[in-house]
Parts: structure tokens; sequence; C-alpha cells
């Protein structure tokens, strides 16, 4: 990537450097399930090397690969990927090894499910349901043994299971470097487990890990800790979070705020800010780019870098995002499924010639 882009123009193709890393740009794929793995074991496929490796090719600056469990029982359809043994290791090895060589950087989320596992997909069926033992199907935990909507209700986990979930955390990181990836990002969004967590509406314990915002935010800290623990310091951590769950009484923006604070003192590099998905049932005002005023909050309030997502699909939207300092980068999901190269294009759109934006060589024929 040329370091001379026209900054008044093409804030989004600046690159950004978190600790030691330099990404190319401020354009990021999200992590979005894929629901493919038909083996149910874990491992990525062909199809993940395509999905994930066309997008790097594409321009985006940072690959980040959908919720990659850290258990069997920490996947949210029995079809997903993981990271929780190290025969999954070498699956995923060829794939983040040609997302880095062309020239994008991967990372990975790392996630459980809690009382949104062993839910049903396009792959296996059973879609906003729960799936049965006998279809791969298993017992879900959570904090507290509330079901999510017409799911089946969830095991409350014991202080000791807590104990054991922060250690899969910390060894499903082990394994993500040993297959190459150079970020990763921890799930505490859209209502699964860590999310499951912070939530008053989710989490009705009395123990350590409930109760006041401290409480509540405890089990995400020490996974964070942990994560750490394993993790180079020169590369970074990022978390995901909802910054409201649209819901009164609620998990909500000043709880996110105090929450990113504690984070980036723990040595947390950039906040993924979301919304939703831990309610079943809320009015969410779905419009062009309604997730960004959290970002740019959680940024200024907590003076940590964020990410904006959701309905971001248009060239100068993405830009003005970064140039006004709502975002640090932008990530585009479904657009991105539509159109892998929309990194390309974007650059177009905004008179950024082929060779300041590093197409790969073979694609310079047929650039916009």
């Amino acid at each position: 990537m040329a370091k001379n882009v026209d900054k008044s123009k093409a804030s989004l193709f600046d690159p950004i450097t978190l600790r030691s890393l330099e990404i190319r740009n401020r354009i990021w794929l999200p992590p979005m399930d894929m629901y493919a793995v038909t083996a149910q074991d874990g491992k990525p496929t062909p199809f993940h090397y395509q999905h994930y490796v066309s997008r790097a090719l594409g321009g985006f600056g940072m690959v980040i690969a959908e919720a990659t469990a850290v258990s069997p029982e920490g996947r949210i359809s029995p079809n997903d990927v993981g990271l929780w043994n190290d025969d999954q290791i070498d699956a995923w090895r060829w794939i983040v090894s040609d997302i880095r060589a062309a020239g994008a950087v991967a990372g990975v989320q790392l996630n459980h499910s809690g009382r949104k596992g062993s839910t049903g997909s396009f792959t296996v069926g059973y879609e906003g349901a729960t799936v049965p033992g006998e279809a791969g199907g298993w017992q879900t935990v959570a904090p507290s043994p509330i079901p999510f909507g017409d799911y089946a209700t969830p095991r409350e986990l014991s202080v000791d299971e807590i104990h054991g979930i922060i250690d899969q955390f910390r060894t499903a990181a082990q394994r993500a470097l040993h297959a190459g990836f150079q970020v990763v990002e921890i799930h505490a969004a859209h209502g699964y487990l860590l999310s499951e967590f912070l939530d008053p509406l989710t989490n009705e314990r009395t123990d350590e890990y409930g109760g006041n915002l401290n409480g509540r935010m405890r089990l995400l800290v020490e996974v964070v800790d942990a994560v750490r623990s394993v993790w180079p310091d020169d590369l970074p951590v990022l978390v995901r979070v909802s910054a409201t769950d649209w819901a009164a009484g609620g998990w909500d923006l000043d709880q996110t705020v105090e929450t990113a604070r504690v984070l980036r003192g723990h040595g947390v590099d950039l906040i993924d800010v979301s919304t939703g998905g831990i309610i079943p049932g809320v009015t969410i005002p779905v419009e062009p780019g309604y997730q960004v005023p959290f970002s740019s909050e959680i940024r200024k309030r907590a003076g940590v870098r964020t990410t904006a997502v959701g309905l971001i699909t248009k060239a100068k939207q993405a830009n003005k995002i970064v140039r006004r300092g709502d975002a640090d980068a932008v990530e585009i999901g479904r657009a991105a499924l539509r159109s892998p190269y929309w990194p390309l294009r974007a650059a177009y759109k905004l008179g950024i010639s082929a060779e300041q934006v590093g197409y790969p060589p073979s694609y310079l024929r047929g650039a916009f």
C-alpha cells in the first residue's frame, strides 16, 4: 500500500498500526458465520479458503474469520468452525497463510455461544430452533437458566466451569497463534456467552460473576487476561461488543463505555462495536450507519480505538465515517458477501489509482 495517499480524499485507505502490526487500510471484513462445516468437526473447508482468501485479494485490510468456537459446546451451530483441538490448526493454516500472502492481516474471532448454542442453520436444518441431540445438538450453558426466546433452557454454569471456559479461550488463542493468525478478537456481543454475563437481563447470578457491573464484566476481563497471557505483546487483541441490547433495564452505552475503559487497561487495543442480539423480539431502528454513533461515543468517551459496522455499503459513506473520527476502521459485512472486491471498487469511487491501492498484479488488467 502506498504511503502517499491523498488524505483529503482517502482516509479510508490510510494504513493503521495496532501495536507493531500495520494494516494496509481501514476497510475490514467482519466475522460472519458461514455454517459450512458439514462434517461437524470444527475444521474449515475449501469453501472457507475461497471465502476468506478472495476477500484478501479483493483489498480488505483485515480479514476476521467467523465466530470460532473454543469448545464443541461453544459452537453456535453444529456446522461452526473451531479451535478447540490441535487437529484444527492445520486446517486453518493454509487459509491464514494465503490471506497474509494477499496482503491482508489475518484475524480470528474466538467465541463461546452460551445459551444461543446448538441452534439450527440452513446446513443442518432446525432453523430458528434448538438442534436435538440426535442431529448433533447439545445441552447449552449460560450465567443463569434463562432461555433465548423459544430455544432450549440453558444450564447455569458453576464457578469451576466458568474457570474452565476461561482456560478454553486461552488455549484456543494459542492454537490461533500457531495457525498464523495475527489478530485475535474476543466475541462479547450478540447475546453469546460473554455478552450474557455482561447483561443484567440475562445474568441473575449473586456470586462474583454477577450483580453489579464489575461482577458482570469479570468473566470478560478474565478471558482478556487469559488471552493476553499467551498472545504476543506486539500483536493486537480486539473485543467485539454490543453497545446496547435495545431493551429497557438492559445493557446500554454507558455500561459499554465503562467496560471499554477497563478493557483498555487490560491490553485491549480496539473495540469492535455492534449492537443487539441479546434480547429476542426487541425493535432495532435499522438504517444505514445506525450503529456508527455508538462507535463514535465509545471512541471518544473510553479513549480507545473502535470500528463501525452495520449497513455501511457505500465508499463515500465509509470514508466519511473514518474522516470525521467516528471510527478508526469500518467493517463491510453483507456488502462484502455480494462483492468480494468491494475495497477495489471503493478506491475507484474515491478517485484513487489502482497503483496506490495495491492491486494484485494479475488483476491490474481488469482494474476499475
